[in-house]
């Protein structure tokens, strides 16, 4: 490293098993860690051993079990299993997923800062717009067009950003000798209203130690580029390949610039999702229990990925050299050139896929240091500020993530080695806000 920037890292928590969608059946999981948040604190305070900088939970406002097999995806309530978490670690923060869509600005304002007080600054809000019609279902509601959705969206955050600075930083007095609690001057509506939402306030909450929660979005069409560019300070992405990362990462930047922004106050995260074992044999193989629930299908698809007709039969062995000949890459599936990169190095078509070339992000399979590789690879060129990680099972994926790939790491001075502060914009090193931002003209 030419610099002594480090890399951050956070780390995706949902439904108590794991990132992969038959977790709950590994060997080691208690399959009703569903609704017990014993464990997720657990794997909080794991996850904080580790130094990662906060832990980012998802949201989906309609059922989210895909088949008889599959747990739901995500926790219960992310409001709810945060504040478990929260209540039972000292520096990790959190974001939370919650939809412009169909909460109300002061409902989310008073939920968000309430955490963020008692939190001691710790708590992030990942505004996203919703867009599937079963969600809408569950509100006796229709979605809207997009450009409704993403107008909506900006009156939203720009409300409950205002909500939350309505209690001036100097308000509260609490001086029993005067008789004062707070200078009402100082506390006062704002009395907003847009074309879909509105508010008077004020919200009756204090700043908390980092001022207001952290904005994060996760989006990548133009409509949530505007605004993350606007609004955001961490961006969760979505990319496959170290090249669609750094172009992903540069347009945020550019678009924080174009609303007068440091472009160093937004961080751009890269998924991954590791599997983690002592020889590449044994990632395979961990991560195969995962895959062959729907290997039937998925076997299709990789086809499809190569332009290749296969079929089960083809599982146990390797493409044919005519295959490999005839096969190439589907420009328009950034996975795919890993998935050939894979097939020429004459694995079995069964053990491609347990390569997971078909999740959505990149997956290093075997010892730490393919891990530590990866992300040292994509950070120094610029991909990313960091990483969000979705451990394949909670409970031993954290631990063994922690406790091999976090200490490489830091060994080559790319990662932290305890925290430098202790609210969620420290840890981040982004600047103070307190209420709704100025904005250049």
């Amino acid at each position: 490293m030419t610099n002594d920037k480090k890399m951050l890292i956070g780390m995706q928590i949902g439904n108590g098993y794991g990132g992969q969608a038959t977790a709950w059946m590994a060997p080691n999981v208690d399959p009703h860690n569903y609704t017990d948040l014993d464990a997720h604190v657990r794997y909080a305070q794991a996850a904080e051993r580790g130094k990662f900088q906060f832990l980012f939970l998802p949201d989906f406002l309609a059922q989210s079990q895909k088949s008889d097999g599959d747990a739901p995806s995500l926790t219960m309530d992310p409001f709810v299993t945060m504040t478990a978490m929260a209540r039972e670690t000292k520096k990790i923060g959190f974001a939370a997923t919650a939809s412009t869509t169909f909460y109300e600005p002061y409902n989310l304002a008073r939920i968000l800062k309430t955490l963020d007080v008692v939190s001691g600054g710790r708590i992030g809000w990942n505004a996203i717009t919703t867009s599937d019609q079963a969600s809408a279902a569950n509100y006796g509601a229709q979605i809207a067009d997009r450009e409704t959705r993403y107008a909506r969206a900006h009156e939203v955050i720009q409300i409950v950003q205002a909500l939350w600075g309505s209690w001036q930083k100097d308000a509260w007095i609490a001086d029993k000798e005067t008789g004062i609690f707070a200078d009402l001057s100082k506390i006062q509506p704002i009395n907003l209203q847009g074309q879909y939402v509105a508010s008077r306030g004020p919200l009756e909450i204090p700043q908390s130690k980092q001022g207001q929660p952290v904005i994060f979005q996760a989006g990548g069409s133009p409509h949530s580029l505007a605004l993350s560019g606007r609004f955001a300070s961490a961006v969760i992405g979505a990319t496959f390949t170290i090249e669609d990362s750094i172009r992903q990462r540069n347009a945020i930047r550019h678009a924080a610039e174009q609303f007068g922004r440091n472009p160093d106050d937004i961080k751009f995260f890269a998924g991954i999702m590791p599997t983690i074992a002592p020889t590449v044999r044994e990632g395979l193989d961990r991560r195969g229990q995962f895959v062959e629930p729907s290997i039937r299908q998925r076997v299709g698809y990789l086809g499809m990925m190569l332009g290749l007709s296969l079929t089960p039969a083809d599982l146990d062995h390797p493409l044919t050299a005519q295959q490999l000949a005839s096969t190439h890459a589907n420009y328009e599936d950034p996975r795919s050139e890993k998935a050939l990169e894979i097939a020429r190095e004459g694995w079995s078509v069964r053990d491609i896929l347990y390569h997971a070339v078909i999740d959505y992000h990149p997956s290093p399979i075997g010892p730490a240091h393919l891990t530590a590789d990866h992300m040292q690879e994509w950070f120094e060129a610029g991909a990313c500020d960091g990483f969000w990680f979705t451990p394949d099972v909670y409970e031993d994926g954290i631990d063994t993530f922690v406790d091999e790939v976090v200490p490489l790491l830091q060994q080559r001075g790319l990662f932290h080695c305890d925290y430098e502060g202790d609210t969620l914009r420290d840890h981040l090193s982004i600047e103070y806000q307190y209420g709704l931002r100025e904005e250049s003209a």
